[in-house]
């Protein structure tokens, strides 16, 4: 007998047709039907023996002793209490599966979730730190609220008796109810009373909704161990962060090392040599898992640096290609003397009389949100005399003069770089810092365009007006710091309630943990809001990075997607 402190659930679902003949299309579920579409797929035999069958149903339990090829049936009458049932025959019994089948499924469909014994919970970070995993997210619906209300009261009894071992075996998500119902709940649950966070959660009528548009911090918003907390526990982020730096060559593979040490790196993080490759890889990744989700986005609107990973998801340019314009950025950039950036608590308008030499308005981020940019003796006169004057400045994380004259040489070198790069127009709605609203075909292929970008000012103070006036939108930050967050809750269209923002990583540097239990409020807010989740890809978060162990694909046959 295995003790059940070594036990981990992985899930993977899958959607399998079956003939109507045998009955499990129909509401109520015709166990033994289901049972023998089961046997008809070979999932209780093959390729592993499952140590049970449990079916998840209200109707009343199959006749006791009943079996498929040996194997058990049980019941549950929901997820949660299926996985209490199967972390209990895992952790007794010699066989590495145990199948979930939930009723209904899809017309003329059942949902089938292998849950398979991973070893014991991850302990430690990618730096050697202790992990502390202490939440879970738990989604139900319903296509009444009396359904979604009988979800959650299902889930809550088991939750009361949830034993320790048992909660930090579930996965990071677990879906309850019909994915597409209109009545929908999360609750982030914490290990010490998760039937107590069910109770505190709102239920919600999801109308229409909202249209997400995806949010993407540039250099400032960087620090040190930016979402590490996500690197070799998500797959599809893990995935992607090695993609980029795998790119970068032996360049990469120090950002990488640097990252996720727990030392003092060797080169700072607010160096434009880390900072930059290393938002392009997180942006990016972060982008690259909500998509996992199944959320498409309508929109996409970057700062700085940020609007080239933009490009990306929107078919501008090649991935590879991008990772080639930002390194050619930083190699340029390194060129110029040192400078630097201050944010003011002032408008654009109120600065110009202060502005000296090349110091510049680098952004406008808000109404009261302004940026200067400059050479490093220029700008702290200058920031010396607008706090005489009365004015909150705060120094960015910066050491180049991004956005100002300054960067005029390092700009005619990225130009020529450029050149010979494929360029095409967005396949999305695409806002641009740099001309304050849609970004058309004409910037879209031009290298001088893109080029300009490290001289030129970033208006996304009024990017922002433009994409909220087209239509209410749910905004997603990915990326660190939760800076766009900070402007977008400004905006009178967020501040009325009209539009609303969901930003992936905490508004500070923080544990590990904090990154992941961020991204989960992120699933809750896109769940309550309406949006049809991909289930099935949210049960894998935080089971692990790239040589995670493989689980054998479901059968080809009847399986649906």
């Amino acid at each position: 007998m295995r003790s059940t402190a070594h036990v981990q659930l992985l899930l993977s679902t899958e959607e399998l047709t079956v003939p109507e003949t045998v009955g499990a299309h129909r509401p109520q579920g015709d166990l033994r039907g289901v049972r023998t579409a089961l046997a008809a797929h070979g999932l209780v035999d093959a390729p592993t023996r499952a140590a049970a069958v449990v079916v998840v149903t209200r109707d009343a339990p199959p006749p006791g002793g009943t079996a498929v090829d040996g194997v058990p049936v049980r019941t549950a009458d929901s997820l949660l209490g299926a996985l209490a049932l199967a972390h209990r025959t895992l952790a007794d019994g010699a066989e590495d599966l145990v199948l979930v089948v939930s009723l209904p499924g899809a017309p003329g469909t059942v949902r089938v979730t292998r849950v398979t014994r991973r070893g014991a919970p991850r302990d430690r970070e990618p730096d050697g730190t202790p992990a502390d995993d202490t939440s879970r997210l738990l989604l139900w619906s319903g296509r009444t609220p009396a359904d979604a209300a009988g979800s959650r009261a299902r889930m809550r009894a088991v939750a009361r008796a949830l034993t320790d071992d048992v909660f930090r075996a579930l996965p990071a998500v677990v879906p309850c109810g019909p994915a597409a119902g209109a009545v929908r709940g999360a609750a982030l649950c914490p290990r010490a009373d998760p039937a107590a966070a069910l109770d505190a959660a709102e239920q919600v009528t999801a109308g229409r909704p909202r249209p997400v548009a995806l949010l993407f911090p540039g250099q400032g918003s960087q620090h040190a161990a930016m979402a590490a907390g996500l690197y070799a526990r998500d797959q599809v982020f893990t995935e992607a962060v090695d993609t980029v730096l795998g790119l970068m060559g032996a360049e990469g593979a120090a950002v990488r090392a640097d990252w996720l040490s727990p030392h003092d790196p060797v080169v700072p993080v607010d160096d434009v040599r880390r900072a930059q490759p290393l938002l392009f890889a997180v942006d990016y990744a972060l982008g690259s898992m909500v998509m996992s989700w199944g959320v498409r986005p309508t929109a996409l609107l970057g700062h700085s640096a940020g609007e080239l990973v933009a490009a990306v998801f929107a078919g501008v340019v090649s991935l590879g290609d991008a990772v080639a314009m930002m390194r050619s950025r930083v190699r340029h950039a390194l060129s110029v003397p040192a400078g630097g950036m201050l944010a003011v608590a002032a408008s654009a308008e109120r600065l110009r009389p202060y502005l000296v030499g090349e110091v510049a308005v680098a952004a406008v981020n808000a109404r009261l949100q302004t940026m200067l940019a400059g050479p490093a003796a220029p700008l702290s006169a200058v920031g010396k005399r607008l706090r005489d004057d009365g004015y909150t400045v705060v120094t960015v994380p910066a050491t180049s003069p991004f956005h100002s004259p300054a960067m005029a040489p390092a700009s005619a070198a990225v130009e020529r770089a450029y050149a010979g790069m494929r360029f095409r127009p967005p396949g999305l709605a695409l806002y641009s810092g740099y001309t304050g609203g849609l970004m058309g075909e004409r910037e879209a292929l031009s290298p001088r365009f893109w080029a300009r970008q490290i001289t030129d000012t970033v208006y996304f103070g009024p990017a922002l007006d433009q994409l909220l006036a087209a239509e209410d939108m749910l905004l997603v930050e990915a990326g660190p710091r939760q800076t766009l967050t900070s402007f977008a809750r400004r905006h009178p269209a967020v501040r009325s309630g009209a539009s609303a923002v969901a930003p992936l990583l905490p508004a500070r540097p923080s544990d590990p943990a904090a990154d992941r239990r961020t991204v989960l409020g992120a699933v809750s807010r896109l769940w309550t809001e309406g949006h049809d989740l991909d289930t099935a890809a949210l049960e894998t978060l935080w089971s692990g990075g790239p040589g995670t162990q493989a689980r054998g694909p479901l059968p080809a046959a009847g399986r649906r997607r």
